[in-house]
């Protein structure tokens, strides 16, 4: 069961947020938690029955919100979505990215196709959400004045920190999005005032890169993993919170990394009293060694 949130309840009140892929998974709990915090939630999605049924969900618990259908690989998608976000809600702070698309593939058994699609998707529509939002999230833009813009946050991973099997696809496409992150804080941040951050996810309970990225041979690397646990979609959904506040006012152009130190991991190759007693008879012989040396020497 997730914890109570630390935040206080109004923290976006006022605050307008799109989320792409927001109708499911970790992207779902992000629109929960925004909407929880006091904002007003759009979400774009493809699959309309899973749209209403997070609208549904939303309204439920009191947050204002609407499901827009899309594809963020279509521009004309990404323009009517935000043209709507605008006229219902009158203007746009946050906009989340987290659509994506993933599945296991050897690289020689990747199709060209296949490689595309996902950069396109993560990538591409990456950008595309992000570039079609600037004149609603610019300083001035609707709802904003002069000196205030709004923030993106884009979901990442950590496949490409070092290399992940049978991801070549979505670590290449990942990485494409974390360079977006600095090039637009960069841009964005110094031009209209925009921060631009991303989160990247270790391996999330209840999600379908769990269920879909092999369920048990995730869980068999528990041992190795430093929080021994598999991260909860609530602990990314309080690092958006963060980004997406006051907290996170001078927080630019960084990917968050939210995995307990998975990423790090590695498995040991020595238990650690075998390397104390290494240690002990190594400090021994040293001993030995300098037994008879003149303290000159020494």
């Amino acid at each position: 069961m997730a914890m109570e949130s630390p935040f206080k309840a109004g923290i976006l009140k006022g605050k307008v947020a799109l989320l792409t892929g927001g109708g499911s998974g970790i992207g779902y709990e992000i629109s929960y938690q925004l909407g929880r915090h006091g904002a007003s939630i759009a979400i774009m999605g493809r699959r309309s029955q899973v749209l209403q049924a997070a609208v549904d969900s939303l309204r439920s618990h009191g947050i204002p919100a609407i499901g827009l259908e899309g594809d963020v690989r279509k521009r004309e998608d990404a323009v009517r979505v935000l043209e709507s976000t605008i006229k219902h809600f009158g203007r746009l702070d946050i906009l989340v990215n987290s659509a994506a698309g993933n599945f296991l593939v050897a690289a020689e058994d990747l199709s060209p196709n296949g490689f595309r699609t996902v950069i396109d998707i993560d990538s591409v529509g990456t950008f595309t959400m992000c570039r079609e939002a600037l004149k609603y999230l610019k300083k001035g833009g609707p709802g904003k004045d002069i000196s205030n813009g709004g923030t993106i946050i884009n979901i990442s991973a950590t496949l490409h920190y070092t290399a992940t099997w049978y991801q070549i696809h979505v670590s290449a496409a990942k990485a494409a999005v974390d360079s977006i992150t600095r090039s637009l804080a960069l841009e964005w941040g110094t031009d209209y005032n925009i921060r631009v951050n991303g989160i990247a996810p270790g391996p999330i309970e209840d999600t379908a890169g769990t269920s879909k990225l092999g369920p048990e041979e995730m869980m068999s690397t528990r041992q190795h993993m430093p929080l021994f646990k598999l991260g909860e979609k609530w602990d990314i959904a309080m690092a958006a919170l963060y980004l997406a506040s006051d907290a996170g006012k001078y927080i630019n152009g960084t990917t968050l990394v939210v995995d307990g130190g998975e990423w790090l991991s590695k498995p040991r190759h020595l238990p650690k009293e075998a390397v104390k007693q290494l240690s002990r008879a190594v400090e021994r012989r040293s001993r030995a060694a300098l037994v008879g040396v003149p303290k000159s020497k020494l």
